[in-house]
């Protein structure tokens, strides 16, 4: 149900009218406020404005408050998209950290192939209801983007010896595949 729908029909509930009742109040056909609180149409203009005067709401605010809501919208998704640019770089700075690291000895590989099972693994336990692609382009495009990052400046040899890229092979396989081994656990 949308802003304006919401709003008009709680203010009838609030007002103790029926459907019927604001209809003919308002001089408005039955049906439009049916689609109108069914959220099928959306009042606009002279409408609007006869719904609002029987209700004593102001159409101005219905419409300035359904605004808001859309900018905040925005604003959501503008932090929700910071903070997976944020987790991404976390996610490959680990992975590389432990793989790629001139320093890494197969200690640390191997906890790096381990982390590239189980962040993933607890990612997809997290967001079970997105699917394997969703999930790969949410989470994983920092993999991606490392893998065709350390191609460019150290090759694809040094990507493989050291272990960085079947990380990353599995890192994005959990995240693709992680529903399916959820589905077998259940």
């Amino acid at each position: 149900m949308n802003w304006i729908a919401k709003k008009i029909s709680e203010t009838r509930k609030i007002k103790g009218l029926t459907q019927e009742e604001l209809a003919e109040k308002a001089k408005i056909n039955l049906r439009t406020i049916q689609r109108i609180e069914n959220s099928e149409s959306e009042p606009r203009g002279k409408t609007l404005n006869l719904i609002c005067n029987v209700l004593e709401i102001e159409s101005k605010e219905l419409i300035l408050n359904k605004t808001s809501i859309r900018e905040k919208n925005i604003e959501t998704k503008i932090v929700n998209g910071l903070f997976l640019v944020a987790l991404n770089v976390v996610l490959m700075g680990i992975i590389g950290y432990l793989t790629l690291d001139s320093n890494a000895n197969t200690n640390s590989v191997f906890g790096g192939l381990l982390l590239s099972i189980f962040l993933p693994f607890f990612i997809v336990i997290t967001t079970k209801k997105l699917n394997g692609m969703e999930r790969m382009l949410k989470f994983g495009f920092g993999y991606l983007a490392y893998f065709v990052l350390v191609m460019v400046i150290h090759g694809f040899p040094t990507g493989f010896t050291t272990g960085l890229f079947p990380c990353l092979l599995i890192s994005l396989s959990v995240l693709y595949f992680g529903n399916d081994l959820i589905k077998g656990r259940e």
